[in-house]
């Protein structure tokens, strides 16, 4: 009892900026309490910090994502969330051995790689062939089949930089199918520019398809990518030397890393939220994706500090293989019966930078229960958009197409993808300040969300109006 007594009298100390909104719900003052806040919040920049000095690179499969996992449940017990636990999934781990690559004709020159993940190793001794080169993604597919015949294969395009990050989403097929369509057409190796609008030499990894066949394949320095275009434009043969030691292990283990703030009256009903723990290795994997899962686990913990819990819970999920594509999948399977209690879902996973627009589930701009929502996000510099969310992030990508619904934070991803799976990745590419914006948005839309009865499949339903009737 004494415990108690003393545990809410350091709550009540703590919290006084909701002071204004208690009692007696007043949803525009508690969000925009808990915006401001958050503004001051050095939570989600701690939780970065630590992940990504303590862990660092955490590459599904690996020791550093069991540590990471260790360290999830730590750190989410520490800020007071329910439940915590893990969820284990298998996975196909792949790993990194040695690497390098270099033009042996008609002048040598050192490149700077990183293997794809996914990637078989080359023969031992590496691989020395004749580069066919294209300009394009395009320009490859065009290539008639045997015309790559024991070449190694190169595509050069650049992505584009964009504010919403819809660069990455075309170029990221040139990582992730060039292999496999180089090697239909005969190639023995495939080199692709990196997926990436930074100009420096260090390489972007990323992973390639599963899907057979598959050749051993690397992302280029941007720069060396540059140099081979000029070489292969001088007219003579260019020829390449690729050594990757990488391997695949079957089976390996990988784990979700759950918890809650519990809901006072709808503790069934559930908000789902989170960020992604593995990460690339060549990095500290600070803004891909540390601080997404800070900024979700930050925003939770500000609502359920609140004097009054939450209506419905609140789940953080920190993924544990979004960059494979295996913790979504698994997450979608175990919580298959619960889908439809599942009230909403977002994911953070496009870096730390400034949030400009948010998209809500279809029909619900105008909910009455979110009329606080656009007031609450204004002074943030955020606008609610009027095109719905249809997708709220990789790891939820099988629960939307089961019908959960989406919202979207849409994040500045203009230098995100200078930084993103490269030895760049890490923590002093974290703006504190722009963080703690995100974090702000954040526990305000989930505070509406999860105090409130919005059900944003009806609201649905009501925008598509009734089905159409069968003769």
């Amino acid at each position: 009892m004494i415990r108690a007594l003393l545990a809410a009298l350091l709550l009540a100390a703590a919290a006084p900026a909701f002071a204004a909104a208690q009692p007696g719900p007043d949803a525009a003052a508690t969000a925009a309490a808990l915006r401001d806040k958050a503004l001051a919040d050095p939570t989600a920049y701690e939780i970065v910090s630590s992940l990504t000095t303590e862990v660092g690179g955490r590459p599904a499969g690996s020791p550093a994502a069991a540590a990471a996992r260790d360290w999830g449940v730590a750190r989410l017990k520490a800020l007071g969330f329910e439940n915590v636990h893990v969820e284990p999934f298998p996975v196909v781990a792949w790993a990194r051995g040695a690497e390098s690559a270099e033009v042996t004709a008609p002048v040598p020159h050192r490149l700077a790689i990183l293997g794809l993940g996914r990637s078989p190793p080359t023969p031992a001794g590496g691989i020395e062939a004749e580069i066919a080169l294209f300009h394009s993604y395009a320009g490859l597919l065009a290539a008639p089949p045997g015309s790559l015949k024991g070449k190694i294969a190169v595509v050069t395009q650049p992505m584009t930089r964009t504010q919403d990050g819809s660069g990455y989403g075309a170029g990221s097929t040139w990582r992730t199918r060039g292999a496999r369509e180089a090697a239909l057409r005969g190639a023995v190796a495939y080199l692709v520019r990196s997926i990436s609008t930074s100009d420096s030499r260090l390489p972007h990894t990323g992973a390639m398809s599963s899907e057979e066949p598959r050749i051993p394949a690397a992302a280029l320095g941007v720069p060396d990518a540059e140099l081979l275009e000029r070489l292969a434009a001088s007219g003579r043969p260019v020829r390449v030397r690729l050594d990757l030691s990488s391997t695949e292990t079957r089976d390996a283990p990988a784990w979700n890393v759950v918890g809650e703030i519990r809901g006072r009256e709808a503790p069934d009903e559930v908000v789902v939220i989170g960020g992604h723990l593995d990460s690339w290795d060549p990095g500290e994997g600070a803004i891909d994706d540390a601080a997404g899962v800070a900024i979700t686990t930050a925003a939770a913990r500000l609502v359920g500090e609140l004097p009054r819990r939450p209506r419905r819970t609140i789940r953080v999920v920190m993924f544990g293989d979004e960059e494979m594509d295996f913790s979504g999948r698994a997450y979608a399977a175990a919580h298959r019966d619960e889908a439809a209690r599942i009230v909403a879902v977002g994911e953070s996973d496009l870096g730390s930078d400034a949030i400009w627009s948010l998209q809500l589930p279809r029909g619900s701009v105008a909910a009455p229960q979110l009329k606080a929502l656009a007031s609450a996000l204004a002074p943030l510099k955020i606008f609610v958009a009027s095109e719905p969310a249809r997708f709220s992030g990789s790891d939820f990508a099988e629960l939307n197409v089961a019908g959960v619904p989406a919202f979207s934070f849409r994040q500045d991803a203009s230098r995100y993808f200078d930084i993103h799976h490269s030895a760049d990745d890490t923590l002093d590419k974290v703006d504190p300040a722009s963080l703690r914006q995100n974090v702000a948005a954040w526990a305000a839309l989930l505070y509406l969300i999860a105090d409130s009865d919005i059900d944003f499949r009806a609201l649905a339903a009501a925008e598509a109006g009734p089905a159409p009737e069968h003769p």
